[in-house]
């Protein structure tokens, strides 16, 4: 009761920030102190959460490379981008997260940049969380595998698995397995003593597009109701930026954020046993569809 009011009354958290606060708001303060050349990764930057992610980031100096697989869409968040902040450099690489083919030969293209890699976030969209889930997020774990194993900086990170598609089943099954997920890679770079954080982001219900996946008389009418209570999506992309860049985060990891703060999780998301087992099963399965597509 008490975090519902809180969310609904927008008081600020021990961050200083809270469901109210936008993206800009909270990295205002941050370009004085940011490391110059600082690069960051982003997929789902398109549309919604993502792109104003990439928008803001951008505003602050930040390098933005933008993985996306319909490219005539990120040169249009890059014209934007670029229009506003004249100064921001913005790259595109085309990217299918349904593809293990492109996920690989997307990995060698950015390598092939000589960039550093400082901060990695999988922005899921309503197409990658939703309909396409299994392929899709097998090539997340592809793309985050490779690149964590290449000394990556910082990740926010989405993953979510489900067989038969229910859009709100799904959305929930995937949230648990995001903080599952994250749970057990932070372990396992906490033992390689790697210079490495990873953690999950939760936006709030923000007014986006992926709203339209979960169609029904009881869905539509809740969302109508609550109209009011959803979050902008520049509310929404706070918490991203937030734990990307501001310092009170950094060394932080296997955390879940929400309104810019960190957020107790259920019982189940503790539970390390599940989250080793969603990693094994998942390192098998990437492992055994990789070995099919190189025969």
């Amino acid at each position: 009761m008490k975090a519902t009011l809180r969310y609904l009354a927008g008081i600020a958290g021990p961050s200083g920030f809270g469901s109210n606060s936008t993206a800009e708001q909270v990295t205002q303060d941050f370009s004085s102190f940011l490391p110059s050349n600082l690069t960051a990764l982003i997929t789902g930057a398109t549309s919604g959460i993502g792109a104003e992610t990439a928008r803001v980031l951008a505003k602050r100096g930040v390098r933005v490379v933008i993985g996306a697989r319909d490219l005539k869409k990120a040169r249009e968040v890059r014209e934007k981008i670029q229009k506003e902040s004249p100064g921001a450099e913005v790259i595109l690489l085309e990217i299918d997260l349904s593809s293990f083919a492109s996920v690989q030969r997307f990995c060698s293209e950015f390598l092939a940049l000589d960039l550093p890699l400082n901060i990695l976030m999988n922005v899921l969209s309503e197409l990658g969380i939703l309909r396409r889930q299994n392929r899709n997020d097998i090539c997340y774990k592809l793309l985050r595998t490779f690149f964590v194993n290449e000394n990556a900086g910082r990740e926010n990170d989405r993953y979510g698995t489900e067989v038969s598609y229910n859009g709100t089943r799904a959305y929930a099954q995937s949230k648990l397995a995001t903080i599952l997920h994250v749970k057990e890679v932070a372990r396992q770079l906490k033992e390689r003593n790697a210079k490495v954080t990873i953690n999950a982001v939760h936006p709030g219900i923000v007014k986006t597009g992926i709203i339209r996946a979960h169609k029904g008389l009881i869905t539509d009418s809740l969302f109508f109701i609550a109209s009011k209570l959803l979050k902008s999506i520049s509310q929404g992309a706070s918490t991203t930026c937030y734990v990307a860049l501001s310092g009170k985060t950094e060394g932080v990891s296997g955390k879940y954020f929400t309104d810019c703060n960190e957020s107790n999780c259920s019982s189940l998301a503790n539970e390390e046993s599940e989250a080793r087992k969603l990693w094994n099963d998942t390192y098998a399965l990437l492992h055994k569809r990789l070995r099919q597509a190189t025969n």
